[in-house]
């Protein structure tokens, strides 16, 4: 008998398992397993013999309550099913993590190997063959089974898998657009419905990528982006805020007039030689020197010998290219990139995932430019299928950091633990793998919802929730400061013609096309399902908060991108374009590519990146903090004699009253003027930054050299 994980380790040691049979291999597992259930938690039980109904749990989606039904899906519809097996002895699982991630505990940082987590914990042989006797006594057709014995695939019609789990699946519209999904939870006959934890595939509904571009506010389309052959070598501005200015408008020299007073974005309008300049944007270079990390280049820790893993439904079909070419254009070391995929297809590449899939690869280079990244294609962005994914890098040991920029909200996937994902989590977090989410682009989640929410998988207790913030750099590229990544926009002037403007406009009317309030920032906020864990043990309340760190993610201070425009972009030309891009998609896979560093820098494994974040000396991290300026955008609008002041709260109308930064903003192109707006910064729904953790920055954001030193210290 032996009652820590060395002891476990050790008497795997001692068999050699590339000489075993299946057989003795399987007898072996079993024999470790029950001997470390002995010794940590024997809650396990055999439900061989169960013969009784199961109702099956996480496979009900939330928003059947409160969207449209459309009525029944049509029966002969041909859907994927993922059964989702549960892992022996969960609790032992979930008490040997906590163990792990203990500096105090002898197993701290002993993390397992694949064959000991599969001996422990993974659905054995003769529950999958339990499982495929249900699917067969229900004419639902064996696809596959996944890695670990995870999960079993079967494929049916709509009428065969409401018969097989009495449910009714209906179509529904959320948000304007259609899913699929059952009224009620599914239910199993049988022993092997006390195996399954998960059902999925009974409804269509996809997780959601967190890249954004900046936008037109008046159509909500994005901006074009920019031809590689133009020729406009830098067409963004490294600085994104220019000196204070007055602008003056009228509209035929005539009143009504206006005078505005504040700070200018992107570009300085009386600047000479700026013309071309379309506002602001961060080349690799521009971010490396803001985050500081040329200490770490310089020290030979750029990522090499480590592999960030990135997680995307359908990928991109230009991504060698425009990677390649990324890489070329600013300088970089080559991009060692390989592709996997779980499917030999993927459904649809192209569109939004192409460009998620993109901007994941060139930000995760950016700042890890020595380090392999290994990118998993899933078949379609469901929920099964991104996990399966996951599983496969896990499985597959490609990587020891995974960055997934995409999720939803809680409330969407059903608001109860989500059980089955977090088992893939689990698996990830014992074996020294950390896995990180994007924590959402909506904020609050208020203004999709009606409630306030957070993304799942960023909120589990097994995973790293990355949030967002704005970054302003001086001259010298060098960080001036940063805010939570929040925005609201004000119009006060459009063109009419090139000789005038438009009546200027009174804001803060958002019910007018003159208004238009919050547009997005980093998701965050504290989770409806996960009681708070260990790690977070520090802050108020009792459940688990998101995000748990940043970094840049916000698309008016963002990347610069290269794709072709064919896959990024919706054009017909297959020519690199150049763009600037954001959202938490970009903030995840740049923590995920600081984090393969730190693992380079201890030379092992650190794990879940969360669990070492909360007790950092203060030089390892920015603490983001509510900035105010004397220079925030204020203005006059005489009409008729009056004047009438307008305050920057009054211009900006956020939802919180903590301070904030707000500019002006002449939204153009290289040959056109547009619309004068305001823009703030810091204003992020009901969101807000302040010392120490907070919903929109979590901790703050990596300080270079000092954070990879502080978290690659060792403890053990």
């Amino acid at each position: 008998m032996f009652g820590t994980l060395s002891d476990l380790r050790r008497l795997v040691a001692s068999r050699n398992f590339t000489e075993m049979s299946k057989v003795e291999s399987n007898k072996f597992g079993r024999a470790v397993a029950l001997m470390f259930l002995f010794c940590m938690a024997p809650t396990f039980t055999v439900f061989a013999q169960d013969v009784s109904r199961h109702t099956i749990p996480n496979s009900t989606m939330g928003f059947v309550s409160t969207a449209q039904d459309l009525g029944p899906e049509e029966a002969s519809k041909q859907i994927t099913l993922t059964l989702w097996l549960r892992l022996q002895n969960a609790a032992s699982l979930r008490e040997l993590v906590e163990q792990q991630y203990d500096p105090s505990s002898a197993n701290f940082h002993n993390w397992l190997t694949a064959e000991q987590f599969n001996a422990a914990f993974a659905p054995t042989v003769e529950e999958v063959a339990t499982v495929k006797e249900f699917l067969a006594a229900h004419d639902l057709r064996l696809s596959s089974v996944g890695e670990r014995n995870m999960y079993v695939r079967a494929r049916g019609s709509i009428a065969e898998v409401q018969l097989a789990f009495r449910v009714q699946i209906d179509k529904f519209r959320l948000r304007g657009k259609i899913y699929h999904a059952n009224l009620s939870a599914p239910i199993m006959e049988g022993p092997a419905g006390a195996l399954v934890t998960r059902v999925g595939g009974l409804s269509d509904y996809g997780m959601q990528p967190d890249v954004r571009r900046v936008v037109n506010p008046r159509t909500g389309q994005p901006r074009s982006p920019i031809p590689v052959s133009s020729g406009l070598k830098a067409p963004f501005s490294s600085v994104c805020l220019q000196s204070p200015q007055v602008v003056n408008f009228s509209t035929d020299g005539s009143s009504p007039t206006a005078t505005y007073f504040g700070y200018m974005y992107g570009t300085d309008v009386v600047q000479t030689g700026d013309s071309e300049l379309m506002g602001c944007g961060y080349q690799p270079g521009d971010i490396q020197t803001g985050y500081n990390l040329n200490g770490l280049y310089r020290l030979g820790l750029n990522g090499a010998g480590q592999t960030v893993v990135i997680v995307d439904a359908y990928g991109s079909p230009t991504l060698w290219s425009d990677t390649s070419y990324y890489s070329s254009y600013y300088g970089l070391n080559p991009l060692d990139l390989g592709i996997y995929r779980t499917c030999p297809a993927p459904q649809n590449e192209g569109g939004t995932w192409a460009l998620e899939t993109t901007l994941d690869v060139e930000a995760a280079h950016t700042v890890a430019p020595g380090a392999k990244i290994a990118v998993v294609y899933a078949c379609t962005d469901s929920w099964d299928d991104l996990g399966a994914a996951i599983l496969l890098a896990i499985d597959g040991g490609l990587g020891d950091t995974i960055s997934d920029s995409w999720g939803a909200p809680e409330t969407d996937l059903g608001g109860a633990p989500f059980t089955a994902f977090d088992n893939i989590l689990g698996a990830a977090a014992v074996q020294g793998i950390s896995v990180s989410f994007s924590s959402g682009d909506e904020g609050d989640l208020y203004s999709e919802e009606t409630q306030t929410d957070v993304s799942y998988p960023a909120s589990s207790p097994y995973a790293t929730g990355i949030g967002g913030t704005s970054l302003f750099l001086t001259r010298d590229k060098t960080m001036a400061f940063q805010t939570g990544w929040g925005t609201n926009l004000t119009e006060i002037a459009n063109p009419l013609d090139p000789s005038g403007y438009s009546a200027p406009l009174v804001p803060p009317d958002t019910s007018s096309s003159g208004g238009f309030g919050f547009l997005w920032g980093a998701g965050g906020g504290t989770s409806r399902v996960y009681r708070k864990p260990a790690f977070q043990a520090g802050l108020p309340g009792l459940y688990r908060k998101i995000p748990d760190t940043s970094f840049l993610a916000d698309p008016f201070t963002g990347l610069e991108l290269i794709c072709a425009g064919s896959s990024c972009f919706g054009l017909s030309s297959s020519a690199p374009y150049l763009e600037v891009v954001g959202g938490t998609s970009l903030a995840c896979p740049m923590f995920s590519a600081l984090w393969a560093i730190a693992n380079q820098q201890a030379g092992r494994p650190l794990g879940q990146a969360a669990r070492s974040l909360y007790n950092l000396p203060s030089n390892a991290l920015y603490d983001v903090v509510p900035l105010g300026s004397s220079y925030d955008v204020s203005g006059t609008i005489t009409a008729s004699g009056q004047v009438t002041r307008y305050s920057p709260f009054q211009l900006v109308a956020p939802e919180t009253p903590a301070p904030f930064l707000s500019t002006m903003w002449e939204e153009r192109t290289p040959t056109s003027y547009g619309d004068w707006l305001v823009i703030s910064f810091g204003t992020d729904s009901s969101l807000f930054t302040g010392p120490g953790w907070d919903d929109v920055t979590g901790v703050g954001t990596p300080n270079g050299l000092d954070f990879v030193n502080a978290v690659a210290s060792p403890h053990d």
